[in-house]
């Protein structure tokens, strides 16, 4: 072997050693699409349909944004649901990017609604007890008005 070939495979394998150990294991906010987390939910929240028969798109907004005093689920997820909101960069895994399609379409409404109520362990999506049942169906229907 001539001796740049053997420099050239010599300084391949650490190259490639540093590429595999610094990239980062998880997306950034805002990629499409993004691993998932969250386990299924039990039956009696996975196999429930929504029962609104006309989602207030008013109504989920508003609940999606917050009134400005309290949480929202656009502090971390965004205002336009891209998974960029302004706490997004403190968690790992990031948060949900709701304008890939990927991320909604085929997920069942009452996985959805399971993970809103009751948050999803291991990443920083919180339980939202305090939210009646028509307004989780609310944001499961404005969730789906996201994806692009």
């Amino acid at each position: 072997m001539r001796p740049m070939q053997w420099l050239g495979r010599a300084l391949l394998l650490p190259a490639l050693l540093f590429a595999a150990f610094t990239s980062p294991a998880q997306p950034r906010p805002g990629e499409c699409p993004q691993p998932r987390f969250t386990g299924k939910a039990p039956d009696e929240y996975y196999l429930r349909k929504s029962p609104l028969e006309t989602p207030d798109e008013k109504t989920g907004a508003r609940l999606y944004t917050g009134s400005g005093n309290d949480g929202s689920c656009a502090i971390c997820h965004g205002k336009r649901g891209d998974g960029k909101g302004a706490l997004s960069k403190l968690y790992d895994p990031p948060p949900r990017n709701f304008a890939c399609a990927m991320t909604v379409i085929g997920v069942p409404d009452g996985q959805l609604f399971w993970i809103i109520r009751f948050g999803s362990p291991g990443t920083g999506m919180p339980p939202h007890p305090q939210l009646s049942e028509n307004d989780v169906w609310q944001l499961v229907a404005y969730l789906r008005t996201l994806a692009k």
